[in-house]
């Protein structure tokens, strides 16, 4: 099993170019099984979630093609030939799930895998279940699986979800699209992600208005055409790498960065003291001061605080000057990072979604281990930081999230280098 060696070296000085969004093009891919016709994506990410992805929706009967590196992707399920997603697939994975609206709306019948995935909290798929059911669904859970049908169609209905959920919005967009009649969403997810997804569906003929905004209206349209859609810049990524230079010192260019995806992320950097500036190419953040000022963070649903980012912000405040606390509300056991950075010297203290960090003077190089995609990451940002080599072990999560993460790293100045285990 691979791990990833990192030696703190001082600042990084250099240019990170900024990947597709992972999330966005996990609920693009299915999008593919609408329609007869090709549906290509480019900027796609080179990941191992989007391979998960395309081996699923090969198992169903789709052809996946690859091109310029991985960036293009070219989907086509002109004859679906199979309508179960099978749990060896989609235990890897927590959006396989996002196969069973597609599959639903335009064959009528899924048996779809419950889903796997990050072990950072329960995420049931209640709320994808309830929106299929009210769209006319008959769904029952038989032996860790989901068997739908709809014989006759789905239709349209007013759906109100008592919590804003990424996954189950994109799931019912994806359903709605081919429903007879209309479809409302009320408290619907405002990512990007999702006004990517609806301008994806758009170009292919579909009749979406309002998405950005918690109320989305669906006309559901008898058909869908292909179309060639590029994936918007990963929000994650880049709020990832904009914290790189604010824990370790320096000056970093993001390539293809929008402040506008990461605008909570750029107010608490700069309120720690951190210069982000917009350049012509993305973003540019630089740490000016010896030391970053604490602050507290709360996650929500965007354009809140994101979840993705709560443990890359908690490796920052590790090493600030006095005592932030950090609030996680959107899932339960998202801190199970907090302990490998005990290990690395940080002051940590958790009660339940809550966690205080007082700031210490410096991190020491440690063995740690990852335990999901942004953990594995909040402990490179730390170890950029610490005295010594850190050693992250099971970093398989890391290549679920993150491209090319030493090279870009390395680039800029940094000790990593990834061990073969």
């Amino acid at each position: 099993m691979d791990s990833i060696r990192v030696v703190g070296n001082g600042p990084l000085n250099g240019r990170i170019p900024v990947a597709g969004a992972k999330n966005a093009c996990l609920a693009l891919m299915p999008a593919a099984l609408l329609t007869e016709d090709p549906l290509v994506l480019t900027n796609a990410p080179r990941l191992s979630d989007i391979e998960t992805m395309t081996l699923l929706l090969e198992s169903l009967g789709a052809q996946v093609s690859v091109a310029d590196q991985s960036r293009t992707l070219t989907l086509c399920a002109q004859d679906i030939t199979n309508t179960k997603a099978h749990y060896d697939i989609v235990r890897k994975m927590r959006a396989s799930v996002l196969v069973l609206g597609p599959l639903l709306a335009r064959t009528g019948t899924a048996r779809v895998s419950l889903p796997g995935g990050c072990a950072i909290g329960a995420r049931p798929v209640n709320l994808h279940l309830q929106g299929l059911e009210a769209l006319g669904a008959r769904l029952e859970l038989r032996n860790g699986y989901i068997d739908a049908r709809a014989p006759n169609g789905l239709r349209g209905s007013r759906i109100n979800f008592p919590l804003v959920s990424v996954g189950a919005t994109e799931n019912l967009m994806l359903a709605a699209v081919l429903a007879q009649g209309t479809t409302v969403l009320e408290n619907a997810a405002l990512e990007p992600e999702i006004v990517d997804l609806a301008d994806c569906l758009r170009a292919m003929g579909a009749r979406i208005a309002g998405d950005g905004s918690a109320v989305i209206e669906i006309e559901g349209v008898d058909r869908l055409r292909g179309t060639r859609h590029q994936v918007i810049a990963d929000r994650i990524e880049m709020g990832t790498y904009m914290m790189a230079p604010a824990i370790a010192g320096g000056d970093v260019e993001l390539i293809g960065g929008r402040r506008d995806l990461v605008e909570s992320l750029c107010d608490k950097l700069e309120a720690t003291g951190v210069v982000v500036e917009t350049t012509d190419d993305g973003l540019r953040v630089s740490r000016v001061n010896s030391r970053i000022r604490s602050v507290n963070v709360v996650t929500e649903p965007f354009p809140g605080f994101p979840t993705d980012l709560q443990a890359q912000m908690m490796a920052l405040m590790t090493t600030a000057d006095d005592r932030s606390v950090l609030t996680e509300t959107i899932f339960e056991n998202r801190f199970m990072h907090a302990q490998e950075l005990l290990r690395m010297g940080a002051d940590i203290r958790v009660q339940g979604g809550t966690a205080t960090v007082t700031g210490v003077d410096h991190l020491k190089g440690a063995p740690v281990m990852a335990t999901d995609i942004r953990a594995s990451v909040s402990l490179i940002l730390a170890g950029l930081a610490a005295r010594g080599e850190t050693i992250i072990s099971r970093v398989y999560h890391l290549d679920r999230g993150y491209e090319r993460l030493e090279e870009k790293l390395s680039a800029c100045g940094a000790i990593i280098e990834r061990l073969n285990g």
